[in-house]
Order: structure tokens, then C-alpha cells, then sequence
């Protein structure tokens, strides 16, 4: 613990607490980090996972601070991880402590993360009465029934797509992860015509360079419990995506899977962050070189945080809708053209943005 918070990097926006939960009665294991409150009670997802380190959940909870500052939402940054497997028969118990012991935590409102879901945070909910992206039997909104996340990757990818001298109709398009998110990004997406060509999960990759059948893969997935299982594709290694012929490439599942071992295999002219921290400093840059456009997790992929601030503001679902769309397409030509004109990272943009509306607050 103690090496965890030295590599933990504290600066001028925060992290302002970082709390270590066990409970003995539970076995709970469990981290929250509270960044920044600036602009608002923090809003951020619980994940869970058996690998989940303070200093993933720190990382996570600044990108949660530059995702609400930039999306102009009022709201800080937090997140929660949850050291458990997403399938652990307890999950319900370890949930229902976890919200009671983050019930004096009044300034971190908890949401749906890798490995939680609506029904999770409706325990949360009925514990404490503190939530968002609840089920829409508790009057929520629910982000992962929606497609909330997904929608917004496929408006941002509508804006973006020009600067990599792409057009998003007949763009072919490989989904790493296909969770909640990569599933709505892939129904989103080739609603506007893009092509999904290849996609993956924990278990592989299924390629199809003339389309995936998404008919198909949905049910395959839901079926077997892995894309690989399609009929309609050929099987591949997990890694093997990122080496794929595409013209978009989409993380869209956990942190570092982009990297300077694998950063130079990639072909696609795009890349969309759909995953939060799923590619390198490094890697970014490296590709920032290449020439390709990346748009950063806090950009791409906020559409699921937008719609969690709609319902704590007690918004509809159109309206959500709408706030995503216009501020996702919003921010993602505001850094992309300030990137061009200035000759720097989209992240380094983006960040430096969010940033000082975030110092401005702290006054």
C-alpha cells in the first residue's frame, strides 16, 4: 500500500482522498479516490476486478475530472474499484456493505463501471439513496441499456473522422472489448454505415475484412460468452486486433492495452478511446507522430457520465440524448482543430482545457 501511494502522482488538482476499505464481516476489499470537487460533487464508476490497484483507481478518477470539467458538467472527478471477480457469487453483498461504507462520502456520487452495472448500482441506491445510472424500474437512466457510452463514440466519431481523411460511411471499423460499450458503439456505428470488421473479448478475436454479421455476433456472444464463437468470421488471437487492416480502432475495455510493444502494428487512421487510459503516454505519442488521429478517453468516450449528470439533474432521456451529441461533437472539434492549428497531442490540448476550467474553480 504504502509503494502503491508514492507512484500515486499528487499535484495541483488533487487527488484530494484516497480510501482503503475492508470490511471484515464481508471480506470487502475495496478503493475510493476522490480527485478534485471543484466544480461539484465527484461522479465516477465502481469497477470491479480481481487486478484493481489504488493507482489504477487514482488514474481513473483524474480522467473523471478532465472527462466532467471538459464535458462542462457540474461535477469533479472520483472513482471506486472493488477487488473481487465481476461473477463473485457475493457481488451483491460486497456491494450493498461498499455503500454503506461510503455513506458519509457525500461529495462522491458512485456509477456504473467495468464490471458493474445498473442492478449494481441500484444496491447502491437502495442502501444509501446515492447512485446514477440506475435501473429504469428506480426512475434511472440506465447507461449500459441505452448505449450511452457507445452513442457518444459514434458522434464523436462523425466529427473526427474527416481529420484522419476518412468518411465514417464504409469505414471499417475493429472493436477491442465488447462489453457494454463496444456492443453500442458497434450498433451505432453501422447504423451511420461504418463496417464492423473485426471484434474482441477476453477469449480472442473474429475477423471478417467484408463485415461481421452483427445479428450474429450479439447472439453469439450472449450464447457462448465470446465473439470467437461466430461462424461468420475467422478466429484470431486477442492481440491480434490491433494488427488488423481497419480504418477506426476502438478500445473498449480496460487501461494500457495500447503500448509501446504493440503501438507500431496498428494501421487504423483513427483511434476513438472508448475504455478509459486504455492506450500509453507513449503510445499516444507515438502515434500522434505516425499521423494518426487519436481522440482521448475523456473526449470519446463520455457519453455514459453525460447521461449519469442528466439523471442526477433529473433530465429525460431525449435530453441526455441531446446533451451527449452536442457537447461530444462540440469538444471533439474544438480539440481536434486547436491540435492542428497548434501542433500538439489532442490530449494535450484537451487536458490543458480542462485543467484550467477545473483551477479556475478551486478560485
Amino acid at each position: 500500500m504504502a509503494t502503491e501511494l508514492t507512484e500515486i502522482v499528487f499535484d495541483e488538482l488533487g487527488p484530494s482522498k484516497i480510501i482503503h476499505i475492508y470490511s471484515p464481516k464481508t471480506g470487502l476489499k475495496a478503493i475510493v479516490v476522490i480527485d478534485n470537487t471543484a466544480l461539484g460533487p465527484a461522479i465516477g464508476g465502481v469497477r470491479v476486478s480481481p487486478s484493481v490497484s489504488a493507482i489504477e483507481v487514482a488514474r481513473l478518477a483524474r480522467t473523471m475530472t478532465m472527462k466532467n470539467s471538459i464535458a462542462g458538467l457540474p461535477h469533479g472527478g472520483g472513482k471506486a474499484g472493488i477487488i473481487a471477480n465481476h461473477k463473485d457469487p457475493k457481488k451483491e453483498l460486497y456491494f450493498r456493505d461498499f455503500a454503506k461504507q461510503i455513506k458519509h462520502l457525500l461529495e462522491y456520487i458512485p456509477g456504473p463501471d467495468m464490471g458493474s452495472d445498473e442492478e449494481a448500482m441500484g444496491w447502491i441506491y437502495d442502501e444509501i439513496k446515492r447512485a446514477v445510472g440506475l435501473p429504469e424500474r428506480m426512475g434511472g437512466l440506465p447507461l449500459d441499456k441505452l448505449g450511452a457510452t457507445g452513442f457518444g463514440l459514434s458522434e464523436c466519431a462523425e466529427v473526427s473522422c474527416p481529420y484522419a481523411g476518412i468518411g465514417l460511411k464504409g469505414a471499417r471499423i475493429a472493436i477491442q472489448g465488447f462489453g457494454s460499450v463496444g456492443r453500442a458503439a458497434a450498433r451505432f456505428l453501422s447504423e451511420k454505415g461504418a463496417i464492423i470488421v473485426a471484434a474482441s473479448d477476453t477469449k480472442g478475436t473474429i475477423h471478417n475484412p467484408d463485415g461481421l454479421d452483427l445479428k450474429c455476433l450479439f447472439e453469439t456472444k450472449d450464447s457462448t460468452g465470446s465473439v470467437t464463437n461466430c461462424r461468420k468470421g475467422i478466429a484470431k488471437k486477442m492481440e491480434e486486433i490491433f494488427s488488423l487492416d481497419c480504418d477506426i480502432l476502438i478500445p473498449a475495455a480496460t487501461p494500457d492495452v495500447i503500448h509501446k510493444d504493440n503501438v507500431n502494428d496498428i494501421k487504423a487512421k483513427l483511434v476513438l478511446e472508448g475504455a478509459n487510459i486504455p492506450a500509453t503516454k507513449e503510445a499516444e505519442d507515438i502515434l500522434y507522430k505516425k499521423g494518426i488521429v487519436v481522440v482521448p478517453d475523456f473526449i470519446a468516450n463520455a457519453g455514459g457520465v453525460i447521461m449519469a449528470a442528466m439523471e442526477y439533474a433529473k433530465k429525460i432521456e431525449k435530453e441526455a440524448f441531446e446533451a451527449i451529441a452536442a457537447r461530444i461533437k462540440t469538444n471533439t472539434k474544438l480539440i481536434l482543430e486547436q491540435s492542428k492549428t497548434e501542433g500538439a497531442t489532442p490530449r494535450k490540448v484537451a487536458e490543458e482545457i480542462a485543467r484550467d476550467r477545473v483551477l479556475k474553480a478551486m478560485g
